[in-house]
């Protein structure tokens, strides 16, 4: 079982802690909704809560849900992605398969986490990095929004639109805030991540953490990029 399993799989023992991709996949159904246009049949990539099958079944008379895309090309005329894109090594090439698996003139819609995601979690890690004497890969890289449209371009989408939305959440400590990121199954996922930092090193990155905030309470944002792209119809 690969590390980004693991932590799925942790997740769910824990306790699944959701609202980060309900509150993605419901801005994606509203948008769905505007377009007043029913799908033949539709993949969803990222499926965190059994009920979006169902609910995406609502404008789809057929609805799929999996993670490899082992199908055949030209079969989908909605594709939506929903926390599956953000830890892809090779992002580029996952988009360009995801196209070859869609009809014409489908819709490539979904959410991925953008570049100023947990900027004071990032300040806290250079907190703790400055107690070491070494700087460390605590989290994925992330997309930046103006790369975002570009790369669904040159993936061979065409019409690509990329929107943010900023979900800002209060935590007593930055301790609660980790054990939300476990209950997501979006904690560290990298190969030369730290195993362990040690006892002053965390001790820093808490109190850069607490020092961010204030009345007990330090606000964190989650930046979620929202977009949508098409495959060209056929002539």
């Amino acid at each position: 079982m690969n590390l980004r399993n693991l932590r799925r799989a942790r997740a769910a023992r824990l306790g699944k802690e959701p609202f980060l991709y309900e509150r993605a996949f419901a801005d994606c159904l509203d948008r769905l909704d505007l377009m007043h246009r029913r799908f033949s049949q539709a993949l969803l990539i990222g499926c965190e809560d059994p009920s979006w099958l169902e609910r995406l079944g609502e404008v789809a008379d057929s609805v799929q849900a999996r993670d490899e895309l082992d199908v055949e090309i030209g079969t989908f005329d909605l594709v939506m992605a929903i926390g599956r894109l953000d830890t892809i090594n090779e992002l580029p090439l996952a988009l360009r398969l995801i196209r070859h698996v869609m009809a014409p003139g489908a819709l490539f819609l979904g959410a991925i986490c953008g570049g100023d995601t947990l900027p004071q979690l990032r300040a806290a890690m250079r907190a703790a990095d400055a107690i070491t004497g070494a700087a460390t890969a605590h989290a994925h890289p992330r997309i930046e929004a103006s790369a975002l449209a570009p790369l669904l371009s040159d993936a061979g989408f065409i019409d690509p639109v990329v929107d943010v939305d900023r979900a800002s959440v209060s935590y007593p400590s930055l301790p609660r805030l980790v054990d939300d990121l476990r209950r997501m199954g979006a904690t560290n996922i990298l190969s030369s991540r730290p195993r362990f930092i040690g006892k002053a090193a965390r001790a820093a990155a808490v109190e850069a953490f607490t020092a961010a905030g204030e009345g007990g309470r330090t606000l964190e944002t989650f930046e979620i990029l929202h977009f949508a792209a098409w495959t060209a119809k056929e002539r």
